[in-house]
């Protein structure tokens, strides 16, 4: 399967260089030049994580270095791509999410630093959370733990807490909060269970669970548990009939 969707990647942008042949330099650098999937997604985090502190050269040997060595990254990408695939009817192509959808690239960015946090390195990973919410407007705390095949669409204003746990095949839009309360420590972030759906500008707070296939409309504020198979909107939310 990832032999098979990274050829379809290359193909796909050699489409897109006969069609803009003076982007030809930037996609042979960050796609056809590479050997396989996780490459490419680090030299593109890389050209635009870059900064005074760690240069474009530094950051994609170091996360490349991370894709390689920690079990079940790749995989979590591969699903990532998929699902943005199959659930966002703008994305025609497997290229588009990795080459310009910051919400697949501040996923990817999120995975390399959880990969850090559970490996004690608490300082570059906060580094990798800070210049992604600088970059692509996604703040998502390293300690999170995030399921293969999620799409975080648009990204703009999405913050997830640190003890949030969100769940496989899960979509969330921008503006979305999985927040604590403020006066809570510990376990104090949302549980999205899989199959799960939040959209645009929601806000769910605290130790609570939303449950599997559940829905939470748009502009929401959602306090208390959510049963599998609901959906729920308002300010509180309320189930709807």
């Amino acid at each position: 399967m990832n032999n098979k969707i990274w050829n379809e990647i290359v193909e796909e942008v050699n489409l897109r260089i006969n069609a803009e042949p003076s982007l030809e330099p930037y996609l042979n650098k960050l796609i056809v030049s590479k050997n396989s999937l996780i490459e490419s997604i680090a030299a593109i985090l890389a050209s635009k994580l870059n900064s005074d502190a760690l240069s474009s050269n530094d950051i994609r040997k170091f996360i490349t270095d991370v894709f390689q060595t920690c079990e079940g990254i790749e995989d979590d990408l591969l699903s990532d791509l998929i699902f943005f695939k199959n659930n966002d009817p703008a994305c025609k192509y497997y290229s588009t999410p990795i080459l310009f959808y910051k919400g697949f690239q501040g996923l990817a960015t999120y995975r390399a630093a959880h990969c850090l946090w559970k490996n004690e390195r608490h300082t570059m990973a906060l580094f990798f959370q800070n210049r992604a919410s600088e970059i692509f407007g996604v703040d998502i705390h390293p300690a999170a733990e995030i399921s293969g095949g999620v799409m975080i669409d648009h990204a703009t204003g999405v913050v997830v807490g640190e003890t949030s746990k969100i769940g496989k095949n899960v979509s969330i839009y921008q503006g979305v909060t999985l927040g604590g309360r403020g006066i809570e420590s510990g376990d104090r972030h949302p549980k999205i269970m899989d199959g799960a759906s939040i959209y645009a500008s929601s806000t769910i707070l605290g130790n609570i669970v939303i449950g599997e296939n559940s829905t939470v409309a748009a502009g929401s504020l959602v306090l208390k548990d959510v049963e599998a198979n609901t959906t729920v909107a308002g300010i509180p939310a309320k189930v709807l009939d």
